[in-house]
């Protein structure tokens, strides 16, 4: 028996009607026409999207190529300012360089001239050195000035202790030895036996004459002696008696006569006087002991002589001259020609060796 043939299948139902057209599309599409369309679209997308990146890569290197060619601009206006400072520097350092070599010749010229002028200034030194010792030793040879030696030697010595050389110091010793022996002399007050010769000087003009105090007694006896009260005759008889007494003088002989000077010849006699004391101060300086004394001793006996040695100022004179003539002024002055010998020495030797 045969099976019965199978029914039909039922016809789909109707499909739902799609309002959207895109739907529309999309439903009609098939599945490689779909594949299609979104790789279309992802391709487009990129393709904009790579577009507009360019596009905005090219703004950007635009930009960038402006910016650079602004800093261009500035690089070389830069590099022409450094090129322009390089070459000013290039010029100084030329000038420098110049300048600079010159000065190098310069002072070789100054380092010859110090050497030369060192050893001109060690000669100048060295003769300034002997010059003092020469004025020392004038000092002592013609006025016994041990003072003014000893400042001289001094000086000297402070000279060669400014050169500061160790060569110098057996200069030094000898001028050292040579001043400790003028201070070891003995010191003479001359600056105090001075003083009482200018005092004694001074008062030369004060000094009264014998005859003037003579005449100054005879003057005044009279006038004691004379009568209160005389009438004519007693008058003329006393002038009588007084003029027959001129007429005879009674003397002693043996007694020295007082002389009488004139007033030109007082004068020359205190002139004279004052010359003595004078000569006497002229020797103290240059310690001439028996030259001083004796002009002290003439202005003394010219004293007791002719002024009124029982006046207060004649009294004072005497006095004083007899005090100094009692003075010692005598020094001996020694020899200090070793240290400016050693200077000569010095020099010689020095010369012998720049040469």
């Amino acid at each position: 028996m045969s099976e019965p043939a199978p029914s039909p299948d039922p016809p789909p139902p109707p499909a739902a009607a799609h309002p959207n057209p895109v739907a529309k599309i999309i439903s009609r599409m098939s599945i490689a026409q779909m594949v299609l369309a979104v790789v279309l679209a992802i391709f487009l997308w990129q393709w904009f999207d790579s577009h507009r990146q360019i596009g905005a890569m090219q703004q950007e290197l635009a930009r960038r190529l402006a910016e650079m060619e602004g800093n261009s601009k500035a690089g070389q206006i830069l590099v022409a300012q450094v090129q322009e400072a390089v070459r000013e520097l290039s010029a100084r350092a030329a000038l420098l360089e110049a300048r600079h070599a010159e000065t190098q010749s310069q002072r070789a010229e100054l380092d010859a001239l110090y050497r030369e002028l060192s050893g001109s200034r060690d000669e100048t030194a060295l003769a300034e050195v002997e010059q003092m010792l020469l004025i020392a030793g004038q000092q002592l040879q013609l006025s016994a000035n041990v003072r003014a030696a000893l400042i001289a030697m001094q000086q000297a010595d402070e000279r060669l202790k400014r050169m500061d050389r160790a060569e110098l110091n057996a200069l030094r010793k000898a001028i050292a030895r040579d001043m400790d022996k003028l201070r070891a002399l003995p010191d003479t007050d001359v600056p105090g036996i001075n003083l009482r010769l200018d005092n004694l000087v001074a008062a030369v003009d004060a000094l009264p004459l014998s005859q003037e105090t003579r005449v100054a007694q005879e003057k005044v006896s009279p006038a004691r002696a004379a009568a209160p009260e005389l009438d004519a005759w007693q008058k003329l008889l006393h002038e009588i008696w007084a003029e027959a007494k001129q007429l005879v003088r009674i003397e002693n002989m043996e007694k020295r006569e007082l002389p009488l000077l004139s007033p030109l010849q007082a004068f020359f006699l205190r002139e004279n006087l004052k010359l003595r004391l004078l000569s006497a101060r002229l020797a103290l300086l240059s310690h001439d002991e028996a030259g001083f004394k004796r002009d002290l001793q003439a202005a003394q006996e010219w004293v007791a002589r002719y002024f009124d040695t029982k006046s207060g100022p004649g009294a004072q004179a005497v006095a004083a001259l007899h005090k100094l003539r009692e003075s010692s002024i005598r020094i001996e002055i020694p020899d200090i020609g070793s240290s400016l010998e050693a200077v000569r020495n010095y020099r010689v030797t020095r010369e012998k060796v720049a040469r």
